[in-house]
């Protein structure tokens, strides 16, 4: 039972990081990580309405799209998603407010910033999936477009990911004209953010324990 309440806590914590890197990646002015892409766009357009609160409501569009695509095979506990949206999308909100302090100029400490974000949102990502228990709405819908389509994941993240960026940089020319919100830092964030998961999750012991605690569970479940 202790171990299925670490796994949530580890979980949280995770989505946690994870908005702290988005954060740090959008406060570098050079575009933020692409799955917040569309949601920025729109908060720079609509100010009236927080960039966290955009986030809200695309993954709620992502978690509805769960449901249409999947049908039956869509578990109940996936709900759940929805909490961790208002988590997730509240984080963000309160990270961009604890950087509002921090308004980068010269060019190599907004790249420093970029790097930093990725490094912080990749560590997230890992500590977020490593315990097994849910999976945040971005990433629910790549699931759901793999399994239905028979696409490999990894296949269906490059293209979604690729497809964010692409109608955030088109709506950003629609709304100014020229790109903003998205830009290099978010194609840098999309490549780097994946090597530096890859990276943390074969050097560091402490994520692979976390993992293990999902194991253990499964195998206490088979018996």
């Amino acid at each position: 039972m202790k171990k299925w309440i670490y796994r949530y806590v580890f979980f949280i914590l995770g989505v946690a990081i994870n908005s702290f890197g988005i954060a740090f990646v959008t406060k570098s002015a050079m575009g933020t990580s692409q799955i917040s892409s569309i949601p920025y766009v729109f908060s720079l357009e609509f100010p009236s309405i927080s960039f966290g609160m955009w986030t809200f409501l695309f993954n709620i569009l992502f978690i509805l799209l769960q449901v249409v695509l999947l049908k039956k095979d869509f578990h109940p506990i996936q709900f759940f998603q929805i909490l961790v949206n208002v988590l997730f999308s509240g984080l963000i909100d309160l990270s961009m407010s604890a950087l509002s302090f921090f308004q980068p100029e010269a060019l190599w400490l907004r790249i420093l910033s970029l790097l930093f974000g990725c490094l912080i949102l990749a560590l997230g990502i890992c500590i977020e999936v490593a315990p097994d228990v849910l999976v945040v709405p971005g990433e629910g819908i790549v699931r759901a477009l793999a399994q239905t389509t028979k696409i490999k994941f990894g296949t269906v993240k490059v293209y979604f990911d690729v497809t964010l960026i692409v109608i955030a940089g088109i709506l950003s020319l629609l709304f100014f004209q020229k790109f903003n919100g998205v830009g290099i830092g978010t194609v840098v964030s999309a490549i780097v953010a994946g090597r530096f998961v890859n990276w943390i999750n074969l050097h560091f012991k402490s994520i692979q324990k976390i993992h293990a605690l999902a194991e253990s569970d499964s195998m206490l479940g088979e018996m």
